[in-house]
């Protein structure tokens, strides 16, 4: 795992619920249980206070760091896309997105498409994306610091429930995104019931907890939480995401209070 992602992880999991402040060799100690060395972290500490992920206050001789309101603003958006599912029943309606970009702008153009992509729309065809999602207002504010030639932002229905499902084809990649799905649902089957791991001892409960979000993370951002009228048959998406949230929630209580354990004793 990267230091980056587990100081984040500590962040928005367990820091925030303890007064969002953390010093440096609280941030030292807890890093040191994923087996980064302390040079290290104090490494990453600084080059994250440098980019404006964190502020940074002295106490005595002690540094105290604290997320930025921009961390927190990208923390939060991808706690949503990774604990969070759409469960209404889908309105038939597709929301689509068409614009135009100065063919020398590859950097604008790979900025939007990613910030698309983040959103949960997928490309039907070149410069146009869709999402069954009411995410049109979302797509505007993201773009907003983007130059665009043009913007449209449209909402429309398809002929029937195959053209949509055929619409689903072109734009993701469901079958490797389920196979995926299914070998991770396998991963947490092989681990113990919620019951054993809310009795793991502090450091371990912390260290599994944020291992989990590490490797879980990378399925929901790939994934633009399609409704189940959209999904194919036998879909292990919502299974393997139960499955994650249930543990994820059972070690919550040990590894918050090896977490607290670490903050105070370094106040």
């Amino acid at each position: 795992m990267k230091p980056r992602a587990i100081v984040f992880d500590l962040f928005g999991d367990h820091v925030r619920y303890h007064g969002g402040r953390a010093r440096t060799r609280a941030l030292c100690e807890l890093l040191g249980v994923f087996g980064v060395p302390e040079a290290t972290t104090r490494v990453v500490l600084s080059r994250m206070r440098k980019e404006g992920w964190l502020d940074t206050q002295r106490e005595g001789r002690a540094v105290v760091h604290a997320l930025t309101d921009k961390s927190w603003q990208l923390l939060d958006q991808g706690r949503t896309r990774i604990f969070e599912r759409a469960r209404r029943p889908w309105d038939g309606q597709w929301r689509m997105v068409i614009y135009g970009v100065a063919r020398e702008d590859r950097s604008g153009r790979e900025r939007l498409r990613r910030t698309l992509s983040w959103l949960g729309f997928g490309p039907l065809a070149a410069a146009t994306w869709i999402s069954p999602h009411p995410r049109l207002d979302d797509v505007a504010g993201a773009l907003a610091g983007i130059p665009l030639r043009r913007l449209d932002l449209l909402t429309c229905r398809s002929r029937s429930r195959a053209d949509d499902l055929q619409m689903v084809g072109r734009c993701w990649d469901l079958g490797g995104l389920g196979r995926d799905y299914s070998g991770w649902a396998r991963r947490l089957g092989d681990l113990p019931p919620a019951a054993e791991l809310a009795a793991v001892s502090g450091a371990a409960a912390l260290r599994l907890r944020v291992e989990l979000v590490e490797e879980y993370r990378q399925l929901p951002f790939r994934d633009p939480d399609l409704p189940g009228e959209l999904l194919p048959e036998g879909w292990m998406g919502r299974t393997a995401h139960d499955l994650f949230v249930a543990r994820h929630e059972a070690l919550a209580a040990p590894a918050d209070a090896y977490v607290r354990e670490v903050l105070e004793r370094h106040r």
